[in-house]
């Protein structure tokens, strides 16, 4: 026998990954070769099937988003970090670009304005398909190779949503605001990487973390005087020869996610007491010379931090791409949004569109884990037999797959929810097979979806970092490696880590079970009882389209899960539901998911889709695994999770219509 050596022996095949989405006229056909089932599923579901430039869009992106000439940036991102540079040569401030970002960086947020990851979500004209679906389907296919410049765009789709809220405000005692806002908003949807524009969102301080409540950032407004002489010193314009606010404001944010971006939405106190939301442009004309390199000037304008100082970059977990600082905000300006005092209320409009984006990019990268675990149990022996001929492998990957399409369709329903309340039903919804899904009433949408998000948020995010854990698994030691090699597609380790913060971003699970609790206490919502007057009513109306023989035993898993969740909360006190909150996420999550498989199972009664909607369903039941198993074989129980995890063939899809 001859040794192996570092140039011969064995050598494993490079798994290969097949486009997530794969797009076809005949919809059938779509599923059947997209490698992302429910991808392709979700999309059949919300988008009508004559949105020919939305299906095409996906075909391309999820090609695009495998290339070499992408994933070369991902791996560039992904390697070099970000580096603060807080000081000049000689000791003084370097106010001009202490932030140095890599090229990789930089090229993927460009790609990722061109694609319009946000900003299809905003062209209006397209009135005949869901925009948030089109929008979250790019996301999905994106997150894993942007390698998270999805945050900052994440945190720019709800500042465009605050910000559209106030466009036609009037100036006030504000001159020139509803200007600036309109311009902001130009180039936060464009996707024209000369223009476009992303924003952070800095809110975290010391003090409170999730709790805005204890914030010590203070705004005050220069009176004519001040702002006199601040024009007259050359505190006149920002980056891009806008007037600067007429707003100081001074304070300390402790954690703030894209650092690198060109404005930014902000909390502060103001002299009448309470919080006001501010719009801060990152950067305005210098003060002064800036510093040339090697004596030769650049051209444009000079620019500087806006009274901004990095005091340094957060040493994160996962992450490691994106620019995490702590800021001192010293005289930066900025401009009042909305009424002082409501800033709460007006940055929750950024907090519903980010938490989406949370329990979205959690599904995406739980996707990717398990499109890198299919494509390397294709290829993997282990004692002489393909990983997937091996009946507890696959086993153990259907159950984990069917977990994925649970949380899949729970985020894509409250995205879908989204759309419904920004467009009207009539041309959106009207002719897809969400119609039972999705309520005509739009304040009934919307309370539905208000109640639904942090249980999304919360519920979905821990369960995907449970599932990206098996996925590592699935790979064994390679899984846990930092694998950069071959576009970074293997690295499974970067995609865990990157994922984890997903269950503490834009609140804990605690803060999310506690914001449930709020809703659920609030007389205005749903008419004094949101879960007997919107919840119920719709969890009904959905199951009430799906009665029949076949899911008898599944429909009455979901009404018992329902039942406790309203014996859990009828006349309970807040003090009560607080002790609860987790018991009332698992409830509803429960409800919902069932409720949504059970839906896309009866569309067509496609075997596979059954099988996921009755195994998830069953697996929230009471009673031992072992009780819960089917009454087929073992040998076809193998073929149905083969089908689950693999995909069917044609030669499976009759033998599994029989099961």
């Amino acid at each position: 026998m001859a040794p192996s050596s570092s140039t011969e022996g064995f050598f494993q095949a490079l798994p290969e990954l097949p486009p997530q989405y794969t797009s076809n006229s005949d919809t059938t056909i779509a599923i059947a070769t997209s490698d992302d089932k429910i991808l392709a599923r979700i999309v059949d579901l919300y988008i009508q099937s004559s949105a020919f430039v939305v299906s095409r869009h996906l075909h391309d992106f999820s090609r695009l988003v495998l290339h070499r000439s992408i994933l070369v940036h991902s791996v560039d991102a992904e390697t070099n970090h970000p580096v603060l540079r807080p000081l000049t040569t000689f000791g003084e401030e370097n106010r001009n670009d202490p932030l140095w970002v890599t090229t990789g960086w930089k090229e993927l947020k460009n790609i990722g304005y061109q694609q319009g990851v946000v900003a299809v979500a905003y062209q209006k004209g397209n009135t005949t398909w869901n925009r948030r679906v089109h929008e979250f389907a790019l996301g999905h296919l994106w997150s894993c190779t942007a390698t998270m410049t999805g945050c900052p765009m994440a945190m720019t789709d709800g500042a465009i949503t605050l910000i559209s809220r106030h466009l036609v405000d009037s100036d006030g005692d504000q001159p020139g605001r509803r200007r600036v806002l309109q311009e902001a908003y130009r180039r936060l949807t464009s996707r024209d990487p000369e223009v476009a524009w992303t924003s952070g969102q800095w809110m975290t301080e010391r003090t409170g973390g999730s709790d805005v409540s204890e914030t010590e950032t203070y705004a005050r407004k220069l009176n004519s005087e001040e702002l006199e002489h601040a024009f007259s010193a050359g505190l006149q314009q920002d980056g891009i020869g806008m007037p600067l606010g007429p707003w100081r404001i001074d304070g300390f944010k402790w954690f703030s996610s894209a650092t690198d971006s060109e404005m930014s939405v902000l909390l502060a106190r103001t002299e009448k007491g309470g919080l006001s939301a501010f719009y801060v442009p990152m950067r305005r004309m210098a003060l002064g010379r800036v510093p040339s390199i090697n004596g030769l000037d650049e051209s444009g304008p000079r620019t500087e931090l806006n009274g901004i100082r990095i005091q340094r970059l957060k040493n994160k977990l996962g992450t490691k791409s994106l620019p995490t600082a702590e800021l001192e905000l010293k005289g930066t300006r900025g401009w009042l949004i909305g009424e002082e005092g409501k800033g709460v209320k007006e940055i929750s409009a950024i907090l519903n569109i980010t938490r989406l984006h949370t329990a979205a990019g959690s599904v995406a990268n739980w996707a990717r884990g398990l499109a890198v675990c299919r494509a390397y149990t294709k290829v993997r022996k282990v004692q002489g037999v393909l990983l997937q001929d091996n009946p507890q492998h696959l086993r153990w990957m259907a159950d984990e797959t069917v977990k994925y399409w649970a949380g899949a369709h729970f985020v894509f329903f409250g995205v879908a929810l989204q759309g419904a309340m920004e467009q009207e039903w009539g041309k959106m919804v009207k002719g897809t097979k969400a119609e039972k899904l999705i309520p005509k009433d739009k304040s009934i949408a919307s309370t539905l979806l208000r109640l639904l998000t942090p249980i999304m948020k919360a519920q979905v995010s821990v369960a995907s970092v449970a599932g990206l854990r098996e996925c590592m698994e699935c790979l064994g030691g390679v899984g846990y490696c930092e694998n950069n090699e071959d576009g970074g597609l293997m690295n499974t380790a970067k995609i865990f880590r990157d994922n984890l913060v997903n269950p503490i971003w834009e609140g804990t699970v605690s803060v999310m079970a506690d914001d449930v609790v709020r809703v659920l206490a609030d007389k205005r919502l749903g008419g004094g009882d949101i879960l007997k007057n919107v919840f119920e009513p719709w969890v009904l109306m959905v199951l009430s389209s799906c009665e029949g023989e076949r899911f008898h035993e599944e429909i009455s898993v979901v009404k018992e899960h329902l039942d406790s969740l309203l014996q859990l909360v009828h006349g309970a006190i807040k003090d009560d539901l607080l002790f609860f909150g987790r018991d009332i996420l698992k409830l509803v999550e429960a409800v919902v998911c069932g409720c949504l498989l059970l839906h896309s199972a009866t569309l067509d009664h496609d075997a596979v889709t059954v099988a996921v909607a009755v195994q998830w369903i069953r697996s929230k039941a009471s009673g031992s695994p072992h009780a819960r198993r089917s009454s087929n074989s073992l040998r076809e129980e193998t073929l149905l999770n083969k089908s689950i995890f693999l995909g069917e063939d044609s030669a499976q899809k009759g033998r599994l219509e029989r099961l």
